[in-house]
């Protein structure tokens, strides 16, 4: 219900967006060309499909003159999500996208990681949380793995450092559930996972987590995330890039009979381990 309150919320300034543009007698195309993004962008917006960044609010304000109204009702729409501000464009493209590559270099992608493991993550990461920001944190992740499960799902793939297999997040019980569910997924055919092997050594991208989204009528982008903060990139040169270290990657992985066998393998191992203990 909260989620389709903010949709229905940023449907409405999409409408007041398309309403103070026409008053000014201004195109989708003259207007994106001022705020530096398409006009196809400004319809999608205007259509509450896609939601526009800080700074593209701040100067749509600055071009229709509409004294902050933009920029605040971005902020307390961006205030309210239990997403980072950074990263809360990538989970309304994820949505849209018709086709996900991502690489996952020291833990499982988010969109896969199951509650207990995505605990063990947060708690890896920030020890002196509470226990109530842990649970918002793994609800939100976990929310987002529904385009999976959608009829419209995107092609998803995924190329998982075999460091991530090794490194017991939670403990043998905790891991052994996360590898059985990434290998359950695999057999639905729900996505297709490749392991990046260790003896493959320096890889094309070494500077954390790597997602590349496609759609069907808006050009691809590219999303890199460190520790500490992510990065939307639309370029399409900078975009261009990434895909080519992404080609390079999966051209080092295993292949995907040899991946799920890994996968399988190190469940098994990990269960065993917990059935010891």
């Amino acid at each position: 219900m909260a989620r389709a309150r903010r949709l229905d919320t940023w449907r409405f300034f999409g409408q007041e967006l398309k309403a103070q543009r026409e008053a000014k007698g201004i195109t989708q195309g003259e207007l994106g060309e001022r705020v530096f993004v398409s006009g196809g962008y400004i319809g999608q917006f205007e259509q509450g499909i896609r939601k526009p960044q800080l700074d593209v609010a701040q100067r749509i304000d600055d071009v229709l003159q509409t004294g902050g109204f933009f920029e605040r009702t971005c902020r307390r729409l961006i205030n309210a999500s239990p997403y980072a501000s950074y990263f809360e464009p990538v989970v309304e493209l994820e949505s849209l996208a018709t086709k996900i590559c991502e690489f996952a270099p020291t833990v499982m992608a988010g969109l896969l990681q199951t509650a207990e493991y995505g605990r063990a993550v947060a708690l890896g990461g920030n020890p002196f949380v509470t226990d109530a920001y842990v649970d918002e944190m793994v609800t939100a992740r976990r929310a987002r793995a529904h385009i999976l499960k959608d009829a419209t799902r995107p092609e998803y793939w995924v190329i998982v450092h075999e460091n991530v297999l090794l490194t017991p997040m939670g403990g043998p019980a905790v891991m052994a559930a996360q590898l059985e569910h990434l290998a359950a997924l695999v057999r639905d055919r729900a996505l297709l996972a490749l392991v990046l092997p260790r003896a493959a050594g320096a890889h094309a991208y070494m500077t954390g987590t790597l997602k590349l989204m496609e759609f069907e009528d808006a050009p691809p982008t590219a999303y890199t995330e460190t520790e500490f903060s992510g990065t939307l990139l639309d370029d399409p040169a900078v975009v261009k890039h990434a895909q080519r270290a992404y080609d390079l990657l999966r051209a080092a992985a295993m292949s995907p009979e040899a991946s799920l066998a890994l996968i399988e393998s190190a469940a098994e191992d990990y269960r065993r381990c917990a059935s010891t203990t």
